[in-house]
């Protein structure tokens, strides 16, 4: 064990290039070379990009009207986000991202933290290994960065992606200090991990415009003028281990699902399917980090962009600590009552899951007509939900769901999603027929 203390740090961070553009590849060998672009709901701007697209001059967010022209005269292929494919490959990219060490922490749909300390094998070697495994496996390609904190593995990924000799791996971890400030300086402020766009022109203006420069910065005086969280990237830069891992995901505070609709919708009763839908999918989300909400925030309101009178709804009503989908859809339905007014094209509408806990952490008062188990707390609407989750993991989502949210795809506040493609691995229906 001491052994393994003396050893130095490395870290390592994966991720896949144009993920979602690169799924879709997966699956249409044929898109290899071809400008990508994968598109938001309602198929409105550019979420994603391969990097002939970037050639072309297309930015991330670029709304599809704007740049559809060039689907004629360049070959540009736009498709609609494909979400149950992305998941489920990402799922088997961190599969096998995953056997090259112990210690592993998914930090996004296709970023994941390795902890390689200790692993036989310099970081090329390692890197390499790890690209060639994804790419014949999963079929996504990936950059790898190493460093020995986090924020420096972030930032030797975003040199892998950048500097093209570098072959999609860049360890920095067996360089000293003088050597990694001198990569870092090619790699401007505002794309260092921890900064962004809305830090950057202020740091910009202290003569601070790369990572190095950032790395030379005394952490107190920035902690000062800015937060604990710069001053804790600033040592990292440093080589100072200080953002820890998460082995496990932290439970959200919150949990949010709004959509924007594919048409408006004018009728409560579609504005109720809409949702009893979204507050289904909001609380299996609950379900699955084993917590209760006690309020709920529901929200419909009509476009900003279109013409005509404007109105945006807004409220928060407060429930017993539940995590029952029955229980939340019931609750949304009195909350939308109060909002509603008649007359209005309705663009988009969300619930938001507030005040959030541990199941375990609460010891609820049970109302007066609650089944109680033989703990004797409520336990009826656990057990069924819990049914209800195992189903529809089994077979698949929206196998089983509640009167309310039952609905179908022609529904005016259905996405529109005109260029979906098909779902791969996930539906049999949908399965890939070479030959029949």
């Amino acid at each position: 064990m001491d052994i393994e203390k003396s050893q130095p740090q490395r870290i390592a961070l994966i991720d896949g290039n144009s993920f979602y553009c690169s799924c879709e590849r997966v699956m249409r060998p044929s898109l290899e070379g071809k400008p990508l672009v994968v598109l938001s709901n309602n198929d409105g701007c550019a979420i994603a990009r391969t990097q002939e697209a970037k050639d072309l001059g297309i930015k991330m967010g670029a709304p599809w009207f704007k740049i559809r022209h060039l689907a004629d005269s360049h070959g540009l292929v736009a498709l609609s986000a494909n979400f149950s494919l992305y998941g489920d490959l990402s799922q088997r990219m961190m599969n096998v991202i995953g056997q090259f060490s112990p210690r592993q922490e998914i930090y996004s749909i296709d970023e994941s933290f390795l902890d390689l300390t200790g692993i036989e094998g310099s970081g090329r070697e390692l890197g390499g290994a790890i690209r060639q495994r994804v790419r014949q496996w999963v079929g996504i390609p990936t950059c790898v960065g190493i460093g020995p904190t986090k924020t420096l593995a972030k930032l030797a990924n975003h040199l892998a992606k950048k500097v093209p000799r570098l072959q999609g791996v860049c360890d920095l971890a067996r360089l000293d200090q003088p050597a990694r400030l001198k990569a870092m300086r090619h790699v401007p402020i505002e794309d260092v991990w921890g900064v962004g766009r809305r830090l950057a022109p202020a740091l910009q203006a202290m003569g601070i415009y790369t990572a190095a420069d950032l790395a030379r910065q005394n952490p107190n005086q920035i902690q000062a003028q800015f937060s604990v969280v710069l001053a804790k990237t600033v040592k990292e830069l440093d080589g100072q281990d200080c953002v820890q891992w998460e082995d496990a995901p932290p439970a959200k505070q919150q949990i949010m699902c709004s959509r924007s609709f594919g048409r408006p919708v004018t009728e409560l009763a579609d504005l109720k399917q809409a949702l009893a839908v979204f507050t289904e999918r909001a609380a299996h989300k609950l379900r699955l980090q084993q917590c209760v909400t006690q309020a709920i925030q529901v929200f419909i309101r009509t476009s900003p962009f279109r013409d005509g009178p404007k109105y945006t709804g807004s409220t928060v009503i407060q429930v017993r600590p539940t995590q029952s989908s029955s229980e939340m859809i019931q609750a949304v339905t009195r909350a939308l009552a109060k909002i509603y007014r008649p007359h209005y094209l309705y663009a988009k509408a969300g619930v938001c899951l507030l005040d959030i806990c541990a199941q375990s952490s609460l010891q609820a008062q049970p109302g007066l007509f609650d089944t109680l188990d033989e703990s004797g707390t409520p336990g009826a609407c656990e057990a069924l939900m819990g049914v209800m989750d195992h189903i529809n993991t089994r077979y698949g989502r929206s196998t089983l769901v509640s009167a309310q949210a039952l609905s179908n795809e022609v529904a005016p506040w259905q996405m529109r999603q005109e260029r979906m493609t098909p779902a791969y691995t996930t539906d049999w229906n949908q399965v890939v027929e070479i030959w029949r």
